[in-house]
Order: structure tokens, then C-alpha cells, then sequence
């Protein structure tokens, strides 16, 4: 019996070191029983956050999305240290990161978001009336195309979806060399404290990837230049931008004849993935306007159906847009062990 007792308290005291380190990881539910999102608390504190902000739907369907593939990157994180690996800290520098990133592209961090409008590292100049990208190369490259007469309707519209994902890019990669910058100068994030303890080795892997996000952009424009000039080609493979930038990659990378023919038939997939994402947002919006103008009406019966309609449809492009970016990740680091670097976001 005492050697029952002896047992049960070392099981106890085991399940309390392994736990303890694991302060910042949540069950199901709070200490008030309440349903949360996530498992780890300060994904639960942004989400909670972003929802007092009152994001619009389709960012805050996004917003979730990146949550959920950053829970599962630190779940993963953290069985790795638990088997003694990511013993020089590279690992968790990047989910740091990535956090600080996710903060930032939301509004999130603390700072006034500037970077669309007043960012001089890209670009500097005033945004004028009738700018469509807010990027002067971007918008005077847009109008010729517009004017060149080379597209249909639905080409301008697919070309109008490269543009705006390249303005994407953009600011995506003002908000990297925002929170890089801001990490060098150890300054303090509102949700959590960014360490100051910098290996050389992680900030050296921090501007690799700027490098890297920064050639991508210029190969990006130059594609862009060159589609405005010439048209779209007859055989063109993809017309979603993310997939036409993961199969620029991958025609880029050390893949063989064989594993490129794969990967295309795989990229028609996640092509189709994109598209049925895309559909649920656009539908996830327009519920959002109805529900807005069944409230102001007053009828609560109708109200209830169309707050029914619209939270299956957000429950759907939350799903989607998980789905979507975590196929995104795997295709990405799938051509990234051919020689690319990974590009987190």
C-alpha cells in the first residue's frame, strides 16, 4: 500500500513538472467552464482581443486561420523540446516571430498601422485619388494594363487578383522588417514581451529571409510586368496568385521532370482549395451585409436565422481558410527542401 501511495505522488509530481512548463497552454475550457478557442492562452488573449476590436468577418476568418496553424506549429514546438531537440532556440525564435508578425498584420501590436500608407521602405510617395494598390509602380503598371486592350473581362479580373496579392507581399514584408527591426531594439509587444537575448545566428536567419522575401518580390513584379506586356499565354497552368508564386518556386527549385508534373497535379488541388475558400468568403461577407440590414429592422425571428446562416458560414471559412494555409505550408516547405528557403506567411 505504501509503495501504491509512493508511486501515485511521483506520478503527481511528474504530471506537475511537465505541466508547469506549460503555463500558457489551455484545455477546452477556462476556470469558469467557459468554451475557448485554442489551446494555448495567448492565442485565446489575441483572438479574444480581435474580436473586441470587431475585425471585419473575413479578417477575422483569416485571423483564425493563422491562429490555428501558429497553435499547431508551437503544439509541435513543444513535443520537440520535450524529446531535447531545438537545443540552440532556432525553432522557438521563429514562432516568436511569427507571433509578432501575426500581431502586426492585425493590428495588434501596439502600433499605429502606417505601413500601407506611410512606409518609405518600398515605396515613398503621396497616395493619390484614383490609386488603386497604393504602390506607384504597382498602380501605373495596373492602368496599362487596364488600357492595353490584351485582356478579357475575366483575365483583368484574374490579373487584378496577382496585383493585389503582390501589394499583399508588400506589406507583408514591411511588417518582417517592422518586427525584426522592433525585436533588434527589444522593444515590448502588448501581448507579450519580446525576448532580448539575440543569437547572432537567429538574426543572420532573420535577414536571409528578408532577402529572400525581397527577391521574391522583385521576381513577382517582374512576372507581373511581363503578363501587362505580353497578355496571358494560351497554356497557362494556374490563375490563382499563391499557386502561380508556389509553381514560379517550384520551376525555380532542384525538382526533377517527374516530381514537377507531381507537384502540378497537386497544385490543380490546392488551386481548387484556394477557389473554394475564396467562394466562402465572398458569401461569408455578403451574410455579414444581410445580417447588418435584418438587425436594423428589428425582427428578431429573422434576425436569429440570418445570425444562424452567418455564424455555419464563418464556422466554414474558418475551416476553408485552415485547410487552405495549411496546404500552403506543406507545398511551401515542400519545394523549400529543394533548395528554396521557407517563407513562413
Amino acid at each position: 500500500m505504501a509503495i501504491l501511495i509512493l508511486l501515485a505522488l511521483f506520478v503527481v509530481g511528474a504530471m506537475g513538472g511537465k505541466y508547469s512548463k506549460e503555463l500558457n497552454e489551455q484545455k477546452a475550457s477556462d476556470k469558469n467552464n467557459n468554451q475557448v478557442e485554442f489551446r494555448i492562452a495567448k492565442l485565446n488573449q489575441v483572438w479574444e482581443k480581435a474580436i473586441r476590436m470587431q475585425l471585419a468577418p473575413v479578417r477575422l476568418s483569416e485571423l483564425h486561420s493563422d491562429l490555428k496553424i501558429q497553435e499547431k506549429d508551437e503544439l509541435q514546438w513543444k513535443k520537440l523540446k520535450a524529446e531535447g531537440m531545438d537545443e540552440d532556440g532556432e525553432r522557438e525564435a521563429k514562432l516568436r516571430r511569427n507571433f509578432n508578425i501575426i500581431l502586426a498584420k492585425y493590428g495588434m501590436d501596439g502600433k499605429k498601422d502606417t505601413r500601407t500608407l506611410d512606409s518609405n521602405r518600398l515605396k515613398d510617395h503621396d497616395v493619390k485619388e484614383g490609386d488603386t494598390f497604393d504602390d506607384p509602380k504597382l498602380d501605373k503598371l495596373w492602368n496599362k494594363a487596364k488600357t492595353s486592350g490584351k485582356f478579357s473581362d475575366e483575365e483583368l479580373q484574374t490579373l487584378q487578383r496577382e496585383f493585389q496579392h503582390h501589394k499583399d507581399k508588400i506589406n507583408e514584408y514591411n511588417i518582417v522588417m517592422d518586427t525584426v527591426s522592433r525585436t533588434e531594439e527589444i522593444h515590448k509587444n502588448v501581448i507579450s514581451p519580446l525576448e532580448g537575448d539575440m543569437k547572432e545566428h537567429v538574426l543572420h536567419q532573420k535577414h536571409s529571409d528578408l532577402k529572400q522575401r525581397m527577391r521574391n518580390l522583385n521576381q513577382g513584379f517582374e512576372r507581373l510586368r511581363k503578363i501587362t506586356h505580353e497578355g496571358y499565354s494560351a497554356d497557362s497552368e494556374f490563375k490563382e496568385p499563391r499557386v502561380i508564386e508556389l509553381w514560379e518556386m517550384a520551376k525555380r527549385s532542384n525538382l526533377s521532370e517527374d516530381e514537377l508534373d507531381s507537384l502540378k497535379e497537386e497544385l490543380g488541388h490546392f488551386e481548387t482549395k484556394v477557389e473554394k475558400h475564396q467562394h466562402y468568403q465572398e458569401q461569408l461577407e455578403l451574410s455579414h451585409q444581410k445580417l447588418k440590414h435584418v438587425e436594423a429592422l428589428g425582427d428578431k425571428d429573422h434576425i436569429m436565422r440570418n445570425k444562424e446562416k452567418y455564424n455555419t458560414l464563418a464556422e466554414k471559412a474558418r475551416e476553408m481558410g485552415y485547410k487552405m494555409k495549411k496546404h500552403l505550408q506543406d507545398l511551401t516547405n515542400k519545394i523549400s527542401r529543394n533548395g528554396l528557403q521557407h517563407n513562413e506567411l
